[in-house]
């Protein structure tokens, strides 16, 4: 997604430096000049880094919120769900790979309320995954193998994907569509 305005574009340009540099060895200044613009200025679009990690992190999770009721309230079986929910995760890999680095890498630096609000909207998460996996084992959809299992498995890939998919030159997201969801639900035998 493209910035808009100058406070976006500061957003996206701090979230390429939090990436590659991780979000406590990134300062105000280092934004600024990547900005072409004196440390100052910032704070006339951005309060600061802390500011910037919550707009980051917390629309990142509430995008991934609002797509889980959206695929839960669908009427399909609990494997198309799980479907819908991998093809979420790797439409916001391939479109906000930089807010993604600074959810999996940064959460923690987030502070008080955001904290807290982002690890209620990432326990909510998992535990609507965690029980369209049970709802696709009892219905015999999905192999009797523990919950938690299956849900580490599928969730450990796709929050590392943003790494793999950088490197590997830009897959054709249909392909890695078809191809991610065939491994994660039929594996490789």
């Amino acid at each position: 997604m493209k910035p808009t305005t100058r406070k976006e574009e500061i957003i996206f340009q701090a979230s390429q430096l939090f990436k590659e540099k991780g979000f406590s060895a990134v300062t105000m200044r280092d934004i600024a000049q990547l900005m072409g613009m004196k440390a100052a200025s910032l704070y006339n679009h951005i309060e600061g880094k802390q500011e910037i990690l919550s707009i980051l992190i917390l629309d990142l999770a509430k995008g991934f919120t609002s797509g889980m009721r959206e695929i839960e309230q669908m009427k399909i079986s609990p494997l198309q769900k799980i479907e819908k929910l991998i093809e979420l995760h790797i439409d916001i890999t391939v479109n906000q790979s930089e807010a993604l680095a600074s959810l999996n890498n940064d959460w923690m630096h987030l502070e008080d309320q955001d904290l807290e609000e982002f690890v209620r909207m990432r326990e909510d998460y998992e535990e609507h995954f965690r029980n369209i996996i049970k709802e696709g084992i009892s219905v015999g959809q999905i192999q009797p193998r523990h919950p938690e299992v299956i849900l580490f498995s599928i969730l450990s890939t796709l929050r590392t994907l943003y790494l793999w998919y950088q490197k590997r030159g830009k897959l054709d997201v249909n392909i890695l569509k078809r191809d991610m969801v065939a491994v994660l639900l039929r594996g490789i035998i």
